[in-house]
């Protein structure tokens, strides 16, 4: 996996900071991450709950809203409405670049954001909170005694998370605009609800009544021993893995439709270092690339390597068959393949050189007819015998 470093523009025209979490494989969906109040797109729960995504093939966007973060623009003209539509931006940049979001996650008021917006991307297929509130008015608590301040003069100074942040009335005022229950209840998309139970800053009773706001398909996960933030490696994890699991069964399977891999095998480029490869086979997927020598990252194993284990596996299995058929007494086989390429006097030829390892008491004649039936597997005559390669262009769509 790997972490690309992007920007894009905001709902209020400043650019945006942002990290796009790739899996190691061609995405089989996008997503969307927001953070919570006045935090940041690489706090634990952010940087976890995106990776783990990406860990399950899901390429996820994490960005600091306007002010914030690395993002810029200034923080005292932001609001609430400002962070839904920077999740807009942040859904249209996927659209265009890559692939509109099909999940969205999102941690404390940044829970209550995806809430809100979830309904307004027409993409999204499941959507996941952590501690968000019922009431998005509950983020003045954050402020206190300076809310009367805000009120009086129209904006004030308050410290917050280390740091310092302005604001205005106008930001109190956006608050009260939004009927969070009322577009969960039209939401219309499945729904985790994940809140810890001893939540000292949002309440245990702002996920009831989000649960009981939604309409089916909707589950709740309780984050037992969990703080607000997720601050605890673990507790940030245990989140990031319930979400990755839920969220699976509500996005494209990691196999499309269009592939037809039941039909052969599919390689495909990642589009990630020089030669790396994807390598479908059923429902089976893994990469494959060139060692650093010839150019590669050595991500995986090479052409020579996959052609040597198929020998090798071929052998290992074409021999337990025959001993089981048999009733040999083998108890282990092992199956050792080099390949090297050696000139002769008809120019350079390729050489398998199968070494097999028994365990077993075995006679003589018993170990020389697995020898033989050895050479016998499909793959070692394939390689030996009168093999065509057919060659041409597939139809996209």
């Amino acid at each position: 996996m790997r972490s690309e470093a992007i920007t894009f523009v905001g709902a209020l025209g400043a650019e945006l900071s942002a990290r796009l979490e790739w899996p190691a494989a061609p995405p089989r969906a996008y997503a969307i991450f927001a953070h919570c109040f006045t935090c940041g797109k690489d706090s634990t729960a952010a940087v976890r709950v995106s990776r783990a995504l990406a860990a399950q093939g899901v390429a996820v966007l994490r960005f600091d809203f306007t002010g914030l973060g690395k993002s810029a623009g200034e923080f005292a003209e932001s609001n609430f409405s400002s962070n839904v539509a920077d999740i807009l931006c942040a859904a249209a940049y996927l659209r265009d670049h890559f692939e509109a979001p099909s999940l969205l996650v999102g941690h404390s008021l940044g829970g209550a954001a995806v809430l809100a917006v979830g309904a307004g991307i027409p993409e999204v297929r499941a959507i996941a909170t952590i501690g968000a509130p019922a009431d998005v008015a509950h983020v003045a608590h954050h402020l206190g005694e300076h809310t009367s301040t805000i009120e009086t003069t129209g904006r004030a100074e308050v410290r917050l998370g280390g740091r310092s942040l302005t604001f205005t009335r106008q930001f109190l005022d956006d608050l009260n605009r939004h009927d969070l229950l009322g577009l969960v209840a039209q939401l219309n998309r499945p729904l985790l609800v994940l809140h810890a139970p001893r939540d000292e800053v949002v309440g245990l009773d702002n996920a009831s009544k989000l649960f009981l706001a939604a309409k089916h398909p909707k589950s709740f996960v309780s984050l037992d021993g969990a703080d607000h933030l997720l601050m605890r490696v673990e507790d940030a994890q245990y989140a990031a893995d319930v979400i990755a699991a839920w969220a699976a069964r509500y996005l494209p399977s990691p196999l499309r439709a269009d592939d037809d891999v039941q039909a052969g095998v599919l390689v495909e480029e990642t589009g990630t270092g020089a030669f790396i490869q994807l390598v479908r086979i059923g429902e089976h997927e893994f990469i494959a690339d060139e060692p650093q020598a010839y150019g590669g990252d050595d991500a995986g194993p090479s052409p020579f390597q996959l052609l040597s284990a198929a020998l090798g596996v071929c052998k290992a299995v074409t021999l337990r068959m025959y001993a089981t058929r048999n009733g040999l007494p083998v108890d282990h086989i092992a199956v050792r393949v080099r390949h090297e390429k050696r000139e002769t006097a008809a120019g350079k030829q390729d050489f398998f050189r199968a070494e097999i390892t028994l365990s077993g008491v075995l006679t003589i004649d018993q170990r020389a007819k697995l020898l033989e039936i050895a050479d016998r597997c499909p793959v070692h005559r394939t390689l030996t015998g009168d093999t065509h390669v057919e060659t041409q262009f597939a139809d996209r769509r």
